[in-house]
């Protein structure tokens, strides 16, 4: 909300060093990322197939985690370290549709259809809290987070296999109550929907090389592009023109690709398409929800309560919406995470989740009020590339790999609490400013 001593930044006209100024402000948080990253890959030594086969892995598995961030963001709502309670919920269903032996693509669907009404729920609550700590929501969401941690315990290591039948030995504890320390879904739900083509026998029609990926996404593009031209503008004149651009586009792409394939290590690099068009569906779906109403309205609450409650907008109930959506892509998020992991440990995989997720959408440059798809996605590209490569520059450094894995920790800790010490020194700024001093 502005006020008399306002005035709307894009009205400043800012000098060219005065906008570097502010540009290297802004994002030096990805800018110092980069630099890391690449350093550690030079540091490392580190093969760039490799590189592509762990990027492709770990960006496949976490974007939909750091995309559930989103809305609560927008809403007004900070950084919702709550998400831990969706990946619970979608914990538990894998174990229970595990132990039910449902396999695959199906056993994955179905994990996502049960986990749906119960993240719905916990949103539900979760919001109704949020709403009474308002200004508070991520320190309150970290409180809910330990408290939801001791239930989920009780329930998986006093009540499963007592109150809670399940006759399994592979998944209860030799004692038979209780739920082992670690789920392994090989036999099960491992790679359900990043390789659902395995249990029907052609593996990879879903699961393409780079190479080929490459090739039939530019040829895709070409054909919606040449598909825009021909019925949206109307070009019909100039069809053959553009059918042999695209015709010769696409063989020139094919031919460069075909080159690069002669290297057999880039082979290894396989895109789960199912996987990425879901993270591509969630991706679409974020931008179609900020153009409707209830996008508008989130939009509204997370600028100013005040003004949007004096425009008749329901602020509670539209803060509670938005920690539902976000509970609930987390819980699909966390199942799509194990089914690529392939095994858990029962009581500790989904602690760190809120942690990593919130950290990596800090890197890609989002604030405590404003977070976009591409900061997101730049975020686990950062954040994963650091995991990648501290191990090895550690190693070539130290002579100790280990010292990687401190640096990484300390940096995800680091960078959550440095962004939240910038948001209080810019709110601090503004205030000063309103007030004129």
């Amino acid at each position: 909300m502005l006020t008399q001593n306002t005035i709307p930044e894009e009205k400043v006209k800012l000098s060219p060093k005065q906008n570097v100024i502010k540009f290297l402000t802004n994002n030096m948080v990805t800018i110092m990322f980069i630099a890391l990253g690449l350093t550690g890959f030079l540091v490392a030594g580190m093969n760039p197939f490799l590189f592509l086969f762990d990027i492709v892995a770990r960006m496949s598995r976490n974007s939909f985690l750091v995309l559930s961030l989103i809305i609560p963001v927008v809403a007004g709502m900070g950084l919702n370290f709550s998400i831990v309670l969706g990946a619970m919920a979608g914990q538990a269903l894998l174990i229970f549709v595990t132990h039910w032996g449902i396999d695959g693509l199906p056993g994955i669907l179905l994990c996502i259809i049960l986990v749906t009404p119960l993240s719905m729920f916990l949103g539900y609550l979760t919001g109704k809290l949020f709403n009474k700590a308002k200004g508070q929501e991520m320190i309150a969401g970290l409180i809910l987070a330990f408290f939801a941690q001791g239930i989920y315990e009780l329930i998986f290591l006093q009540l499963v296999g007592g109150i809670i039948p399940m006759k399994n030995t592979t998944l209860i504890m030799s004692q038979g109550i209780g739920v082992r320390t670690t789920v392994d879904l090989t036999a099960g739900l491992k790679y359900g929907l990043d390789w659902p083509g395995l249990s029907w026998g052609m593996p990879n029609l879903l699961r393409p090389t780079l190479p080929w990926t490459i090739i039939v996404g530019v040829i895709l593009l070409l054909a919606v592009y040449l598909g825009y031209i021909l019925l949206f503008k109307g070009k019909w004149a100039s069809t053959p023109k553009l059918i042999s651009s695209a015709v010769v586009g696409g063989l020139l792409v094919y031919w460069s690709v075909n080159q690069i394939q002669t290297e057999s290590m880039i082979n290894m690099v396989r895109i789960p398409l199912l996987t990425w068009f879901v993270i591509l569906a969630i991706c679409l779906f974020i931008v179609f929800f900020s153009k409707t109403k209830l996008g508008q309205d989130m939009r509204s609450v997370g600028q100013d309560r005040h003004v949007a409650a004096v425009a008749g907008i329901q602020v509670d109930r539209v803060r509670v919406i938005a920690i539902m959506m976000s509970m609930v892509m987390a819980s699909w998020g966390h199942i799509i995470f194990l089914q690529n992991m392939g095994a858990f440990s029962t009581y500790g995989s989904h602690e760190q989740i809120g942690l990593y997720s919130v950290a990596a959408l800090l890197i890609g440059g989002a604030t405590v009020t404003k977070a976009t798809i591409g900061q997101a996605l730049l975020g686990v590209f950062l954040f994963h590339t650091l995991f990648i490569v501290s191990p090895s520059a550690g190693r070539q450094l130290f002579g100790d790999a280990q010292v990687g894995e401190y640096f990484r920790v300390f940096v995800a800790y680091g960078v959550i609490g440095a962004t939240l010490a910038m948001h209080a020194w810019r709110k601090l700024l503004q205030r000063k400013d309103q007030l004129g001093v």
